[in-house]
């Protein structure tokens, strides 16, 4: 296990945060920011002058073109907005540059403090290939698969694990750089699109092999770690309705997943974080089979999307806890109260695109925007009447988030809040929601990484 530096750490309290970020996630951490009586700072491509983070932040730094690449990627375009505000610290939210341990070292080197883990366990656990040969020396459970990158005799090496296999990237993630090879047959067209996706995505086109899992749920654990050695873990998230390895529904905790197991998964994320002595917030991403034998998938050392169902469950503000972690405070929590439930929350992912047309996005002008409201609702966006969703970025445009007593009466509230929630102007995926929440299987907890495209055959079939 390694230990944290034995470095006196310095408790201090941060007077400006500049965020990494755009769209709903940069506006949830400017809240709470504000929350803490802390000042923050926003950073915007030409397209998102209008954007709702940037009218809600104290100051604004335009970093840059529409373009990823030349505004949210540039590291030297944001680390200069910090240095040019005067922020103590960066939060990266999620996605963009946020598990890219150049950018945190940069971050560091500019005399700024990083919000998230150190480079080097950024690097230990973002490559995945690395953080599999670890979870293997930590004893977590994984997936038989080639244990390294595969840079070249791709076939042979395919053929060691055995088919079906995932070929995934080694710096992949959210879906990116994964293809899965049911046969010898498919593998040199999967191998092709995998790694172009992943050079496309992270300019980096290697790989690895895992055995693939079949009719697998996808569970994932949160955890927050200070830097004094403590770790807590808190109740599995089960993310298993998805498609194409994009997750559209996450909740919290699984239908699937018993005390027993629960325990199991949580004591074997926690002993990933200590093995690399980690600091902040992260998680960690499970298969999980139809017998509940899980197996290690990856660590996002991020704040991640679905990060709401786990605060509703727990009770806890990640963000806080984050900026908390980040000043040099130990952790206030204990592992047995970061395990308890406390209700059953669901997070709705709505996604400006036409699940029609097999969801093509659908950037424009948003001419009536009238979110849910109501008892157990939550709605994290940056979406307002008149706002122009960009097509330059992810199509994310809100979280419905809701939670209740028991699992039924959340699905329930759910109905309600999707039946509520009127959007005029795009397109958005809130009709396939209802469609996923009128399913038998889905009601049931009977979920797993295929369902969502099984309800869209369903649903094809019956026109």
């Amino acid at each position: 296990m390694t230990k944290p530096e034995t470095k006196t750490i310095t408790v201090k309290k941060f007077n400006k945060v500049l965020i990494a970020n755009r769209g709903e996630i940069a506006l949830r951490i400017i809240r709470t920011l504000r929350e803490m009586d802390i000042k923050s700072v926003a950073v915007y491509s030409q397209a998102d002058k209008f954007s709702a983070h940037v009218k809600a932040a104290d100051e604004a730094v335009c970093i840059g073109p529409a373009s990823s690449k030349d505004s949210y990627l540039n590291i030297d375009a944001v680390v200069a907005a910090a240095r040019l505000s005067g922020a103590d610290a960066v939060h990266p939210g999620y996605g963009f540059l946020s598990e890219n341990a150049r950018f945190a070292q940069a971050v560091i080197d500019a005399g700024i403090i990083f919000i998230g883990p150190r480079p080097e366990a950024i690097l230990k656990l973002g490559e995945k290939s690395r953080a599999r040969e670890l979870a293997i020396k930590s004893g977590v459970p994984v997936i038989p698969g080639s244990d390294c990158v595969v840079e070249k005799n791709h076939l042979q090496a395919a053929r060691k694990v055995g088919f079906p296999l995932m070929i995934k990237a080694t710096m992949g993630g959210g879906g990116r750089g994964m293809r899965p090879a049911m046969s010898e047959a498919d593998f040199p067209k999967a191998l092709d699109t995998a790694t172009a996706e992943a050079q496309a995505a992270f300019g980096d086109g290697r790989v690895y092999f895992e055995r693939l899992v079949l009719n697998p749920r996808h569970i994932e654990v949160q955890l927050a770690a200070d830097n004094y050695g403590n770790v807590v873990a808190f109740a599995e998230r089960d993310c298993s309705m998805q498609r194409k390895n994009q997750k559209l529904i996450e909740e919290s905790p699984s239908p699937f997943v018993d005390k027993k197991t629960r325990e199991a998964l949580c004591a074997a994320a926690i002993r990933l974080a200590q093995a690399v002595g980690y600091s902040g917030v992260g998680t960690v991403e499970f298969l999980m089979d139809e017998s509940r034998k899980f197996y290690f998938m990856e660590v996002n050392t991020r704040l991640q999307v679905e990060h709401p169902v786990t605060e509703l469950v727990s009770g806890f503000d990640l963000v806080r806890i984050q900026i908390e972690i980040a000043q040099g405070q130990k952790l206030s929590i204990t592992r047995g109260r970061a395990l308890q439930i406390n209700c059953h929350a669901v997070e709705h992912r709505i996604n400006a695109e036409d699940y029609t047309k097999n969801f093509l996005p659908c950037p424009g002008a948003v001419a009536e925007w009238v979110p849910s409201g109501g008892i157990g609702v939550r709605v994290d966006t940056h979406v307002y009447p008149g706002y122009t969703i960009p097509s330059f970025y992810d199509s994310l445009i809100a979280k419905l988030i809701v939670w209740a007593p028991t699992r039924g009466q959340a699905l329930k509230r759910s109905a309600r809040a999707m039946g509520e929630f009127t959007v005029r102007g795009v397109d958005t995926t809130i009709p396939f929601h209802k469609l996923i929440l009128n399913d038998a299987d889905f009601a049931a907890g009977r979920m797993n990484t295929g369902l969502v495209e099984k309800i869209l055959k369903k649903h094809e079939n019956k026109k």
